[in-house]
């Protein structure tokens, strides 16, 4: 099978000639560790990792975009505001004003590629306070600028209807993309506050990403369409099940009916936290994958499987603290997932960014056990 293929047949509880190998992907500072600890500059990473383990990589490991543009379009100036010592005050490109170590003002302005990590951040103003700033925001959401397509896109749709690797689009979802403009708190409160704005600023996003999706399915349809939804605690949802059904669960189950019409066969929901709660929702909205199941927030894949069976897969789940204790411990979490991918629908990978405690020499060790596990030794 070619990594098309596989990824289909997994993921759609098929008969796939071995599960796709996915092990996660390493932070910045991940990579600044494992460099001192064996793994050679100047390579590429996963190569070299297949090799150390003699497996041969597949060629497409992440879904290739079509690159259309669902977020603001202008974005903010990124600037500092004012100089504090040790810490700036800086507007970033969502228009959010926060303090920041000094030290990190070409990452968070843009000067750079990557941060290395995660940044402890003081919010101190959101673009999104009022009626009028919302009323502003949306003239930066335009779906009918050009500019959210690819000058080639008709060229690109051309060459991928016959394709061997996956074509993905990932948008933010609803809960997602108030909270950028609200911020965390200012947007629970808003849920009970003004719910009225709440509405409003969910009705115009749906349109707004079903308008650039009809598009894009005029020209092609992709094979993931992948939701990013960060609503989950460490226990529950970061709000309940009757508000999600009642607020954001008709924009879900919207976009799902278009994904699906446009020949799209994957619909995927990603959020960190305990997501026990939201998974009936997100069946019931039409997603069919879920991810990345963290374990440290109380995920039991095993007794999803269980509960939910063939109505929802998934990807993800492997606990990043047993890869980082390495030997027995991940030994043991390898045979704990087991009988989730004996069954079908599960891409098993690392349950977040892989974190710079997990050393070279036990992520191999880790890639080695999942070689084993998805078929490929």
């Amino acid at each position: 099978m070619n990594p098309r293929e596989r990824y289909l047949e997994t993921m759609l509880f098929g008969h796939p000639d071995r599960i796709p190998f996915h092990p996660g992907g390493p932070r910045q500072d991940t990579f600044n560790a494992w460099h001192g600890q064996g793994l050679p500059r100047d390579v590429d990473w996963f190569a070299y990792l297949c090799e150390q383990i003699e497996v041969q990589p597949e060629q497409e490991i992440h879904p290739t975009p079509p690159d259309v543009r669902f977020g603001m379009l202008p974005e903010f100036e990124r600037k500092v505001l004012e100089r504090k010592g040790s810490t700036i005050v800086a507007q970033d490109w969502k228009g959010n004003v926060c303090e920041i170590a000094a030290e990190h003002e070409d990452c968070y302005l843009g000067r750079m590629s990557d941060i290395g990590g995660f940044v402890t951040r003081r919010w101190i103003k959101c673009p999104v306070e009022s009626w009028e700033d919302w009323e502003r925001m949306k003239t930066r959401y335009d779906a009918r600028d050009p500019a959210r397509f690819p000058s080639d896109f008709a060229q690109r749709c051309a060459l991928w209807r016959d394709r061997d690797r996956v074509v993905g689009i990932g948008f933010s979802g609803v809960f997602w993309q108030l909270r950028e403009w609200m911020g965390f708190e200012n947007l629970c409160m808003a849920f009970v506050e003004q719910p009225d704005l709440v509405r409003d600023m969910i009705a115009f996003w749906e349109a707004h990403v079903s308008t650039l999706l009809e598009k894009l399915f005029q020209g092609l349809a992709p094979d993931l369409v992948h939701i990013s939804e960060d609503m989950a605690y460490k226990e529950k949802a970061m709000i309940s099940p009757a508000m999600t059904r009642e607020f954001i669960l008709p924009t879900w189950r919207r976009w799902g009916e278009l994904v699906h019409a446009g020949g799209c066969q994957i619909y995927d929901v990603d959020s960190d936290g305990h997501v026990g709660e939201l998974i009936p929702l997100w069946i019931e909205a039409g997603f069919q994958v879920c991810d990345p199941l963290e374990v440290a927030a109380g995920n039991d894949l095993p007794a999803y499987r269980r509960k939910y069976g063939k109505r929802m897969a998934f990807q993800g789940g492997i606990d990043k603290r047993a890869m980082a204790k390495g030997g027995k411990t991940i030994a043991a979490e390898i045979e704990r997932l087991r009988p989730v991918v004996e069954t079908g629908g599960y891409c098993p990978s690392c349950d977040h960014g892989i974190p710079a405690d997990v050393s070279w020499p036990c992520m191999v060790e880790y890639a080695r056990h999942l070689a084993r596990l998805t078929g490929w030794l």
